[in-house]
This record gives C-alpha cells, structure tokens and sequence, in this order.
C-alpha cells in the first residue's frame, strides 16, 4: 500500500486579479480610480494603491511602492496625517525602513469599511499630509461625487463664502439674506456638481437643503449623539455608545482623563467603536485607554522594552475594535525607540569602561612581567661568568679518585 506524501501548505500571496469576480470589473474600478487621480492638482504627487487582505483586515499594515516613498516621503519616521473626503483627519505613523503606514492605519480602514479590492488614491497635499480618495469596487458613486469635488472646488469655495454673509446677515436679522444663500447654493449646485458623465446625484441639493436649515436655525444638534466640537466643557462630555449613556459605569478620574484624551485628539476616541459592544466593556476599553496614557506619560527612560510592548499590544486590541488610539501607539513607538537606544547607549558605555579595566589589568601584568625578565637576564648573565669554573669544577668532582 502506497501512501501519499503530505506535502507542507504553502500560501500564495494575494493578486490584483484574484479580488474581482471578472476582468471587467477589475478595469472599471482601475479606470474609475485612474481618472480621479488625472483630475488631482498636478503639481502634488499621487498614488493609486489596490486594497489587498492585509491592508484591511488582520495586520492592518499599508505598504507603499518603494519609488514613491524614496521621491516623495519623509526620510524619517514621522506622522503622516490622512485627510478623508469628508475632511477628517487621522494620524498614522509612516516608517521609513518597512515604507509603508503601521500605526493608525488600522484605524482609518475600519472607520472607512474598506474592503478587499477597493481602491485608494492618495494625494500628498503637504509634506505630512495624504488627501485620500476612495473608489469602492461595488459602486461608483462616490467616485462620482470626490470628481465632482475636486474639479469644482472653486465653486465650493463661493459656497462658503456666500455661506457666511449670508449667516452674519441672519445674526443682524436680515432672513432675505438667507434666502438669497438658498438659491445661490441651488445656483452653484446645478453648474458645479456635474461631471462627464452627466449630473451626479441629488446628494448636493440635500446637502443644500441642510445648509439652508442650519443657516436658520444655527447650529444643530443631534438626538442621538453631540458631535465632539460641541462639547464645550467636561459637564456636556457624554460617553454615548449604541444610543445609551455610559458615563456613569466610568469613575470620575478616568472620565475627566478621557475627555482630556478627546480634546487633544477634537474627537470622541470611541467614535467608530463595534458596534453592539457590550457598554461594561467599552467603559472597560475606555478606562484601560486612559491608564495605558497615564502610563505612557508616567514612564522613564529606563522602562524595560517588556512593558512598552504589553502596552501597545493592549493598544492594539484597542485598536482593532474601533477606538482611535493611533496617536497613543505613535508616542509609545517614539519613547520605545528613545529608550533602546539609550539602553544600547548604556551598554556601550559599560563595555567601553569594562575594557579600560581589563586594559590597566593587563597593562599590571605587563610591568610585572617585565620585572620578571629583567631579574632573570641578571641571574642569567651572573650565572654565565662562573660557568667555565662550575664546568671544570664538574669535571673534578666526577674524575676524582673513589
């Protein structure tokens, strides 16, 4: 009986091809992703990336091709802010010697629910600063509207700016002047928002309609959840999660360092948090959040590298379940990075005066050692001018009669 040889499983590494169910597919989201970036400000160069397996799920890690990196990114390690369409920034941590974006990356791709397949432009719009666009692999319309952005930007710039007359004129009392903004925003609306391919969607005049709303009624807030820039002092700071409260499962200390946390960061770290997490453990999360700070900020150059690490990896959990704590890991990388070096340093330092010591031990032995010699070339020399007397006097003794 012949039994067949188990071979090891060998793992292939993810194509460009294998992320499409067909051909056609994969060129339409190229070709989408290739003319938003055609459309991008010349002068600042961009990358057109493929989201593989390990840039959204698992690792979280975004490698960047090595020609970028080496004609357009930082030569050191550095933070890489990343710009969404919506505006809203993220902090990552570019590393020089891997090229690509570790900590904080995770983060983005969660709050952004990329996917396999999809595609991401990116746009270095300031030394430290990606702009990033995303063209999804099963749909288009957001491509549509990021195009409609970028071409008219100009026209979004009159927006605003008819924006705020409008909205001081309304302080002074003025409504008409409101509802001029009305019909300016649907004016520039109908011209600035189409692309190519015809109009785009009504996503703008809803956007308009909005506007017009807050313009009357200042600004708004929500029923569910207060956005983070209107929290004006820790006594409207909620810690709200799946629509409930949760402030009162965290102590009093860790909620004050948290909301600290959040201003520092003008956001609510738990933001984009999983949803249907059971509130003792996301005040659990939060808690631990704030003591890994206090720790980060607590600790000393001689922190063992043991416990920089516990504390990321805790991060990192952190991390993977929504909480935006990316700046927290780019410090703890920096003080890690601080520390070994000044623990390599220390070392160099204990060996360099280790060997001055075996150095003055040796130079101890020499000087005896040559003490030694000294005193028996005298012997030897004393000892050769009687040799002849001492040979005949031998000679003597041994011939004498018995």
């Amino acid at each position: 009986m012949k039994f067949d040889s188990h071979k090891p499983k060998t793992f292939k590494k993810a194509k460009v091809k294998s992320l499409y169910d067909t051909s056609k597919a994969q060129c339409s989201v190229l070709e989408r992703a290739n003319e938003l970036a055609a459309n991008l400000a010349p002068e600042f160069p961009s990358l057109v990336k493929v989201m593989m397996p390990s840039h959204v799920t698992r690792v979280f890690w975004l490698g960047i091709p090595r020609s970028f990196c080496r004609e357009h990114m930082p030569k050191d390690d550095t933070m890489i802010v990343l710009e969404d369409e919506n505006g809203k920034e993220y902090q990552t941590k570019y590393l020089v010697a891997k090229e690509g974006l570790s900590g904080g990356w995770g983060a983005f791709s969660v709050a952004h629910k990329l996917l396999e397949g999809d595609v991401l432009v990116f746009h270095k719009v300031m030394p430290s600063k990606l702009k990033v666009y995303i063209v999804r692999s099963n749909g288009s319309d957001e491509v549509d509207c990021s195009l409609g952005l970028i071409k008219f930007d100009d026209g979004i710039r009159r927006i605003k700016t008819t924006e705020v007359t409008a909205c001081e004129s309304s302080k002074n009392g003025k409504l008409g002047s409101v509802e001029t903004l009305h019909e300016n925003v649907q004016k520039e609306n109908t011209t600035a928002y189409n692309t190519k391919s015809g109009p785009i969607s009504n996503q703008y005049q809803i956007d308009s309609e909005v506007l017009y709303s807050e313009v009357l009624d200042g600004i708004r807030v929500s029923e569910s959840v207060i956005p983070f820039k209107e929290v004006s002092c820790i006594e409207n700071f909620k810690v709200t999660v799946s629509g409930s409260i949760i402030n009162a499962e965290i102590s009093e200390h860790h909620l004050i360092k948290y909301y600290e946390l959040c201003r520092s960061q003008n956001s609510f770290l738990h933001e984009l948090i999983l949803e249907r997490l059971n509130s003792n453990l996301v005040a659990g999360i939060i808690s631990e959040t704030v003591n890994l700070s206090d720790a980060i900020r607590a600790c000393k150059i001689t922190t063992s590298e043991c416990d920089f690490s516990t504390w990321d990896k805790t991060l990192q959990a952190s991390e993977m379940l929504g909480m935006n704590v990316g700046f927290l890991r780019a410090r703890l990388d920096q003080l890690a990075s601080l520390a070994s070096k000044s623990k390599l340093c220390k070392e160099a330092r204990l060996a360099r005066d280790q060997a001055v010591k075996d150095m003055i031990t040796l130079e101890a032995k020499l000087v005896r050692a040559r003490e030694v010699i000294n005193r028996l070339n005298f012997e030897i020399e004393s000892l050769n001018t009687s040799s002849k007397k001492l040979e005949a006097m031998f000679k003597e003794v041994a011939k004498a009669p018995w």
